[in-house]
């Protein structure tokens, strides 16, 4: 996918954060944008935004209000898109959250949330929205994360639904490569959006100790790096240096990674002793 001049663009998360980010910059390139959110008004803000954006007056711009988790309402509001809007040639499926704990602070209701909302999300908007890609092709993008190749203490909801969406999104590589549908799974950092900011909230100290020092990436930087990455055929698309050396070390080295996390961790229950004690 190189060229996004006319082509429908459907977005879920699209009203913040990397979502929006993507829609500003698809929307300067010529693309008819519709995204999806909970949230009226936020939708409605981003499209003030994303309507900026436009190069022609031939474009079209549209909201639904979506909760991907919700597979009912999925089948129904992208089945409505599909009929006004027009079949989508580029899904991204950008909606997620994390909410960092202890694994056993985690109840089973936050659990099922997350999975509902990251995994079951991408699972509902594709299978809705394939039928109607299979005629002309186009491209899928699920964004998964770098906690998705790599397990990171106090995400253990969040990594197990990540993991999932990059499993997931292999699998659908291949099968819907027969109907000219590309598949490709975004893996951001840490990245500066509304998401982040509620993640930090509860973030234990060993998960901050073991992202200290990396880059935060900004949302239009992880939009672009997708982009670039899109227009270059790659399945696996993560921005920045530091996400790719994390990549390969965790292919190539993995007992290096866990000896860094440990070190990180190590630290930190050095610290809080260290405290009690005193």
């Amino acid at each position: 996918m190189r060229d996004f001049h006319a082509k429908n663009v459907y977005i879920t998360g699209g009203s913040t954060g990397i979502g929006l980010s993507l829609a500003r910059l698809m929307a300067k390139r010529g693309a008819n944008i519709i995204v999806f959110a909970r949230t009226r008004h936020k939708l409605e803000a981003a499209l003030r935004e994303v309507q900026r954006r436009r190069v022609s007056s031939e474009q079209r711009f549209g909201y639904r209000v979506l909760d991907v988790a919700e597979h009912t309402m999925v089948q129904a509001v992208m089945g409505e898109a599909v009929q006004t809007f027009g079949a989508p040639d580029v899904l991204i499926n950008c909606a997620g959250r994390a909410i960092p704990h202890a694994f056993e602070d985690i109840t089973f209701a936050q659990f099922d949330e997350t999975m509902r909302i990251n995994l079951y999300g991408i699972w509902n908007t594709v299978a809705a929205l394939v039928p109607a890609m299979q005629a002309s092709g186009g491209a899928i993008v699920n964004v998964a994360s770098m906690a998705g190749f790599t397990g990171v203490f106090g995400y253990s909801d969040y990594c197990a639904s990540k993991f999932g969406v990059i499993g997931l999104s292999e699998v659908l590589r291949q099968e819907l490569r027969r109907d000219k549908i590309s598949v490709h799974v975004l893996c951001p950092p840490d990245t500066d959006t509304p998401g982040y900011a509620v993640e930090n909230l509860t973030k234990l100290p060993e998960t901050k100790a073991i992202s200290a020092g990396a880059r935060i990436m900004s949302p239009d930087e992880v939009a672009w790096a997708l982009i670039k990455g899109m227009a270059r055929g790659r399945f696996m698309i993560i921005p920045g240096w530091e996400g790719k050396l994390a990549y390969f070390m965790k292919r190539h080295v993995p007992a290096l990674v866990d000896l860094f996390m440990k070190s990180a961790i190590r630290k930190v229950n050095h610290k809080r002793i260290s405290s009690s004690g005193s």
